[in-house]
């Protein structure tokens, strides 16, 4: 069943949609379980009201933008006993596609209409629906009321103003009304503590092969484990961005197997989490593997576990762990293992210890990612080279040695007590799809911000006095070289002031008026492409 009845999916989206839905069939997961899986989009769809999204998507910080070529899954699958049906067992999956990655939000909403509709059916979710119709729109950076079943959640979408590592608190409000409100402390945000337990010794060094964009698969004993490892993975470089492709839950029958699993060629930059046993064959020329057992939290400390060689991991039955040959560029960092230690000791909530990981993640990540914003803010060119009559200059080009030169002073040990290969990192970051995703989108800000500030030069020029001494060809091409920049200001979301906008159609304007009538009829008219 779908609803609404109007939504188009693909024959392979469904096949997609409908292999991922359900555990496979060694997880034995009985009771409910709730997890989620990332698909690719099938090329050549309409897109539907996505300019309306685009406007709140340029609001939202990096890692948070949908990405246009996939979907996301949110499962709430029950398998009970039931004597009455032909296989003995209730299965079934409730699932909420979205292009948002608001994971936590999403959960927390199934779980509140999945078991009413297991027993209710269809109708049931006709009255889901009517409620979502009156959600407004995901506006990031403010309080959202969003009605569900009688219950109203509290939730604030991040921008990309806010401080990273800030989550401004929503206070749950006393409701005057009867309705039971519920404040979400995040939209997004997983458990980390409780996902990287399993392999707490080796935070840093998973952290080094997201940023640098290896190929990684997570094997686990279900999709929930598989899903939220591989989701703690991508946000572990945040704020960057992961740039390659990764998959909470990847089964046999999705229709990327053959290209991911393929030897024909190097394993792909993509984190795949995965739970059948025949990945451990099919995959065993991955260079990186995490092996996960039941994710528990620990009542004692966690002990230490060592590394494995690949050529070890024979079945998915091998010990939990990582198995690899990777050798970290930076020394380990003691002091977080002890206070996470600590933490596991004097029973500190779970909570409190993801946000000390959060926190020592950003650290790690914001060190790294300084020197190289620092170093290409250096390539934008200077606000005096910027004339009005001239096209705006280019950025100069990014060069790895120049940048390498810059780390001698102003490199990660200004902000980082971490000793280690920094240069090796940056060296093979550099090469990585994180980088390239990085630098295009720096390159488009600088760009746009080129184009806002040639916008004010030409806006602070007198142009009427300049069209009274230049010919009538020459000032129409003028004029309709204005009205592109305005369209380019407005198709691009140029960062121009509104009033920079309307002195430019003044002037616009003023030049029209003060040529002949036939002109101004024709230019009056003129659109532009």
């Amino acid at each position: 069943v779908i609803y609404p009845p109007h939504s188009k999916l693909t024959d392979k989206e469904k096949t997609n949609i409908c292999y991922l839905s359900f555990p496979d069939s060694n997880s034995g997961c009985l009771g409910d379980t709730q997890f989620c899986f990332r698909f690719r989009r099938s090329p050549g769809r309409k897109v539907s009201f996505c300019c309306f999204l685009d406007q709140l998507d340029r609001e939202l910080p990096v890692y948070l933008k949908k990405d246009p070529a996939y979907y996301y899954g949110y499962v709430y699958f029950r398998q009970v006993r039931d004597k009455s049906l032909k296989r003995g067992y209730f299965q079934k999956s409730l699932v909420l596609i979205s292009k948002l990655p608001y994971v936590h939000l999403f959960r927390t909403m199934l779980k509140q209409i999945a078991p009413e509709y297991f027993e209710k059916s269809e109708a049931f979710l006709e009255a889901v629906c009517s409620d979502v119709d009156r959600w407004p729109p995901p506006t990031p950076g403010k309080i959202l009321h969003l009605p569900i079943m009688g219950i109203i959640m509290k939730l604030r979408i991040p921008t990309y103003r806010d401080k990273p590592g800030t989550t401004p608190i929503v206070q749950n409000m006393h409701q005057a009304d009867a309705q039971i409100s519920m404040a979400l402390p995040t939209v997004h945000e997983v458990d980390l503590f409780r996902c990287f337990c399993p392999v707490f010794f080796h935070i840093q060094m998973l952290w080094e092969l997201v940023l640098l964009g290896e190929p990684l698969v997570v094997m686990a004993p279900s999709p929930s484990e598989s899903s939220e490892t591989v989701l703690a993975l991508v946000s572990c470089i945040s704020p960057l961005k992961y740039c390659s492709d990764f998959r909470p839950y990847f089964t046999i029958h999705d229709s990327e197997f053959k290209e991911y699993t393929t030897r024909t060629q190097a394993p792909p930059s993509v984190i795949l989490g995965v739970t059948n046993p025949f990945f451990a064959k099919t995959l065993q020329h991955w260079p990186h593997i995490i092996r996960i057992g039941d994710i528990k939290l620990p009542g004692e400390v966690p002990k230490q576990v060592k590394v494995k060689k690949l050529k070890n991991l024979k079945t998915l039955d091998s010990k939990p762990g990582v198995y690899t040959s990777y050798k970290p560029y930076l020394n380990k960092d003691e002091e977080i293992v002890k206070q996470l230690q600590k933490g596991v000791q004097q029973k500190r909530p779970t909570e409190a210890q993801s946000v000390i990981l959060r926190r020592y993640f950003l650290e790690l990540t914001e060190s790294f990612i300084i020197p190289l914003e620092r170093y290409v803010a250096s390539l934008m060119p200077l606000q005096k080279c910027i004339s009005p009559w001239k096209s705006p200059p280019q950025l100069r080009q990014f060069s790895q040695d120049d940048f390498m030169k810059t780390l001698e002073k102003a490199g990660p040990q200004l902000t980082s007590g971490l000793k280690g290969d920094w240069i090796g990192l940056y060296r093979h970051f550099l090469k990585s799809p994180n980088f390239d995703g990085w630098f295009r989108s720096r390159q488009k800000e600088m760009t746009q911000k080129l184009e806002a500030l040639h916008l004010e030069a030409l806006c602070n020029e007198n142009l009427v006095f300049w069209s009274q001494k230049h010919t009538e060809v020459e000032t129409v091409d003028l004029v309709l070289k204005l009205k592109n920049k305005l369209l380019q200001a407005d198709r691009e979301q140029l960062p121009v002031k509104t009033e920079t906008l309307k002195k430019l159609q003044t002037h616009i304007n003023d030049i029209i008026l003060a040529l002949p009538d036939d002109l101004q009829d024709i230019l009056l008219k003129t659109g532009t492409t």
